[in-house]
């Protein structure tokens, strides 16, 4: 029996120029294998499963800058992998908006309403880390981790609609997360947009760790 540690990292991103910006996730395939997959490895025996995690992701992703990393879930259906019995410790990670992350030349981001083919049971873990993100986004500050130092707060609202996978209003998300003092008014100012007018006012977050912000919240799309 073997135990791996697979890690489901997102990054808000701009697949191409037409389309807004969507959540992606970074997947691998080396050059053997027909299916893509999540990155990640066998831990090491000096090592905790968020250690190896993270050692995982630097050593054989090139990503370092992983602004947030929590154990999902467990996976071990004795035939998740045909070959050797494994069970998998799987783990959300989150990548800001303004980290490099240009991965090896066998992997790459893809949307997560657009997955390639998929090894073994590795939708299921995307879609617990999806699952957990949109949840978490109700009621604790972890957008910090997908957005960059500074913002206006189209982008945020923009990092939320494409966690999210529905459109959120930017004046009511400016008022939720100041109530909650969640994010601060740097008293600084972007640059102006192609359409001109005045540029626009800078946000920061006021903790660049996970807090819980109002246990009881609940974002919900648009009826």
């Amino acid at each position: 029996m073997r135990v791996e540690v697979l890690s489901a990292v997102f990054q808000i991103r701009e697949v191409d120029a037409a389309s807004a910006p969507m959540l992606c996730v970074l997947l691998t395939r080396p050059d053997s294998a027909t299916a893509w997959s999540l990155p990640g490895g066998d831990i090491a025996d000096d090592e905790t499963l968020s250690t190896s995690a993270r050692r995982l992701l630097a050593e054989r992703m090139d990503v370092r800058d992983v602004a947030h990393l929590e154990q999902l879930v467990v996976f071990s259906d004795p035939d998740r992998v045909p070959t050797t019995r494994t069970i998998a410790s799987t783990y959300l990670g989150l990548v800001p908006t303004d980290a490099p992350s240009a991965p090896p030349g066998d992997a790459a981001w893809h949307g997560v309403d657009r997955l390639p083919d998929l090894t073994f049971d590795h939708a299921a873990i995307i879609a617990a880390a999806r699952h957990r993100l949109a949840a978490k986004l109700s009621y604790t500050n972890i957008a910090f981790a997908l957005a960059p130092a500074r913002f206006p707060m189209s982008e945020l609202s923009e990092i939320y609609c494409a966690a999210l996978g529905y459109a959120v209003d930017t004046t009511n998300l400016l008022r939720i997360l100041s109530r909650r003092s969640v994010i601060v008014a740097t008293g600084t100012v972007g640059k102006t947009g192609r359409a001109g007018g005045r540029p626009p006012a800078l946000y920061a977050f006021a903790d660049n760790e996970l807090r819980v912000t109002d246990e009881f919240a609940t974002l919900r799309p648009p009826m």
